[in-house]
């Protein structure tokens, strides 16, 4: 999911390790789970002291846990919870159940479906089925979405509205884009298709080309609201250009930065700082997480957010 993201987070937390004076061994797994679980073994077996893990698959790295667990390393989940075992310290992220409710809140209100006289239509769709993130972002945009569903005020054309059959394989877009055509050339081929419950900007990116090439876009027919997650410089340039509605800004800045403080807090003897400590169960524990507010962007803040909050130059946008 968004690998030039993950390209700078892992920058970001290295640099941010090596002014506290750590040295860091960074590594990219490039969507493979295998590769890095070859990394992590090689990691712990150089002596490691502590793995910050942004996991490819949160359920596949029990065995090199447990073998680093045996040596004493401390693990850091990073953005992505580590799944069925009990070898993970601690957790730092964004309240991802958050995200998935700004989403569904954005579809809410452009759709004006507290106050609608006629049923709205919308596509679901999900992240990679291995992230548990997926589920969180599913469950907090179900929190606001299910209720206008099962009302009979949003329409779910395809009929896919459970989890299982909404994910998108590695977060691919063109996946995505290619399920989202075969709808709109069957389902929406006689109705209008008003909103697009998307996870990611890469997938968004992709769906805006899907509705674009199926007419949408033009004064007789505007496009369908499209969201979004993570602000990346594409969608950014296409929300200010009208286009895709908003995007959920997770500031990874700060993620990084409380991504040092705690490898350093846990590897000095000092105590964590945690603000949910009930939340994020992986099926063996319930891992102690430091949660960060998400913040919804649209073209009515993105200058305020983004521009004039350093994350993008005006001249990127």
């Amino acid at each position: 999911m968004g690998s030039l993201r993950w390209v700078y987070d892992g920058l970001g937390v290295m640099r941010a390790l090596n002014q506290l004076d750590y040295t860091a061994d960074l590594q990219y797994a490039n969507d493979s789970a295998k590769t890095q679980i070859d990394h992590l073994q090689a990691m712990v077996g150089k002596g490691a002291r502590m793995l910050v893990i942004g996991a490819v698959d949160g359920g596949a790295l029990t065995g090199v846990l447990a073998e680093a667990a045996k040596r004493g390393v401390k693990v850091l989940a990073y953005d992505r919870l580590i799944r069925d075992t009990a070898n993970v310290d601690s957790y730092a992220t964004f309240d991802n159940f958050a995200v998935g409710e700004l989403q569904a809140r954005d579809i809410e209100a452009r759709l004006r479906l507290t106050a609608a006289t006629r049923p709205s239509t919308v596509e679901l769709f999900a992240g990679d089925a291995d992230d548990n993130n997926t589920h969180m972002f599913y469950d907090g945009s179900m929190s606001v979405l299910k209720r206008y569903i099962d009302n009979g005020q949003l329409v779910v054309g395809s009929g896919k509205v459970a989890l299982k059959d909404i994910y998108t394989p590695h977060w691919n877009g063109a996946h995505a884009k290619a399920r989202l055509q075969g709808e709109l050339g069957t389902t929406y081929a006689r109705r209008r298709l008003d909103a697009v419950l998307s996870p990611y900007d890469g997938i968004s990116i992709e769906l805006l080309s899907a509705v674009k090439f199926a007419g949408y876009g033009q004064a007789a027919q505007p496009l369908p609201v499209i969201t979004g997650q993570d602000a990346e410089l594409a969608s950014v340039r296409s929300i200010k250009h009208g286009e895709q509605a908003s995007t959920v800004f997770k500031d990874t800045r700060l993620l990084v930065k409380q991504a040092a403080r705690m490898v350093d807090d846990t590897l000095s003897g000092r105590p964590v700082s945690f603000n949910d400590q009930k939340t994020y169960q992986n099926g063996v524990k319930v891992v102690p997480a430091l949660l960060i507010k998400p913040v919804l962007v649209d073209k009515a803040n993105l200058q305020s957010v983004l521009v004039d909050g350093g994350y993008y130059t005006a001249e990127q946008v």
